[in-house]
């Protein structure tokens, strides 16, 4: 008999945990698994709290990860119910969290109560990660937490995370891999003068202009399978000058790369900071180029555990998941270092939304495919 998640994910939607904040989904999470003879351990980074737990000192490894800080709920009177009061409507459970990614977190624990009750002890250990950053700057929840977990000698063969992969149907997608992300802005800095007298100014707008045309001009490339082609997006271009006569001093744009395994993010910061040498080759200012890699692309080769997974699903729900490497960036840019990482959990067609909702029936199928994963995983340990 299955145990059922949805009590443990109303209990979890009930807790504020707008990151940083914990707002006791941690404490609850670290009990529920301490009941079940988990080891657990806080990490606390600075004002972030992240919860390690295992159950067994063998190997293999098997670990879910997630995160139970979410995104603030917005306009809280533009809900239908209060974001933080889980209701269940039309066979829907709505609340702030409920995809992103509570639902997932409670089923991976109504799976563990499952299979130990099914199975008993594994014969290797079952680990969780979750952290309370993933919604924020990620600086203090998983990265740090691997690198802690790293000193202790703790390892890991194979990690799930819960991410809400599917578009409209449980069972659509596995996340094998992601690209990587880099931001960056570009300041350049002249000289303010009168624009009756451009000789004694330096305008800035238009270098910065030459330097964005020339990084949009080259196409990064055109897709590297199962990656999309990479990216580069210009998100602002700002100088800020309110008057009509005047030549500013400074310009200012912002720019994202979204890039796949055929890039590095050095190798990306090295020809963007090349190209603004070149500009500034005859501009008596400065351009600065501050950039912040995020993270960078990996892939999770199709292989054994690829198919475990798809095969767990598959015998769920019907339908036989493809491995993509589409949309945003995850705490799996941190675990690909460590270990093989996929990630799949619920339909993520309302997460960061108002009346954030998803299947309840989707979260016990979740609860089910999470529990066969265990069963085939321990049974015949992917290599």
């Amino acid at each position: 008999m299955h145990h059922d998640p949805l009590p443990l994910a109303q209990r979890l939607i009930r807790c504020p945990s707008i990151t940083p904040v914990e707002a006791g989904a941690l404490d609850l999470l670290h009990s529920e698994l301490e009941a079940l003879g988990f080891v657990c351990k806080r990490l606390v980074f600075e004002d972030v709290d992240n919860l390690y737990a295992r159950l067994g000192t063998a190997e293999p490894c098997f670990m879910f990860a997630g995160h139970t800080d979410v995104v603030p709920p917005g306009d809280e009177s533009a809900w239908t119910t209060p974001p933080f009061e889980p209701s269940e409507d039309d066979g829907m459970l709505r609340g702030r969290g409920a995809a992103d990614m509570k639902g997932a977190i409670a089923a991976m624990i109504a799976a563990v109560k499952t299979y130990l009750d099914e199975a008993g002890q594994p014969d290797g250990s079952i680990a969780f990660l979750i952290t309370g950053d993933e919604e924020g700057v990620a600086i203090n929840g998983t990265k740090r937490a691997l690198i802690a977990m790293e000193d202790m000698g703790e390892r890991f063969d194979h990690c799930l995370v819960g991410e809400p992969t599917n578009p409209h149907h449980l069972g659509e997608t596995i996340k094998s891999g992601r690209r990587g992300s880099l931001n960056c802005v570009l300041t350049v800095t002249g000289r303010q003068g009168h624009v009756a007298y451009p000789e004694r100014a330096e305008n800035p707008i238009p270098v910065l202009l030459k330097l964005l045309d020339r990084l949009l001009a080259r196409e990064l490339d055109q897709g590297h399978p199962p990656f999309q082609p990479s990216n580069l997006e210009v998100t602002s271009v700002d100088v800020g000058n309110p008057t009509t006569n005047v030549i500013p001093a400074e310009a200012k744009a912002r720019f994202n790369i979204r890039f796949n395994i055929k890039h590095t993010g050095e190798a990306l910061s090295r020809w963007i900071r090349d190209e603004a040498a070149f500009v500034d080759l005859d501009f008596d200012g400065s351009i600065d180029t501050d950039i912040h890699v995020t993270g960078e692309a990996f892939l999770t080769p199709a292989g054994e555990f690829t198919t475990l997974l798809q095969d767990c699903i598959e015998a769920e729900t019907g339908r036989r998941p493809a491995l993509t490497t589409g949309g945003g960036t995850s705490d799996a840019r941190f675990i690909c270092n460590y270990g093989p990482v996929a990630e799949f959990g619920l339909i993520g067609a309302t997460m960061h939304q108002v009346d954030e909702r998803v299947s309840i029936e989707d979260i016990r199928s979740l609860t089910r495919i999470y529990t066969r994963i265990l069963t085939q995983y321990f049974a015949e340990p992917p290599k």
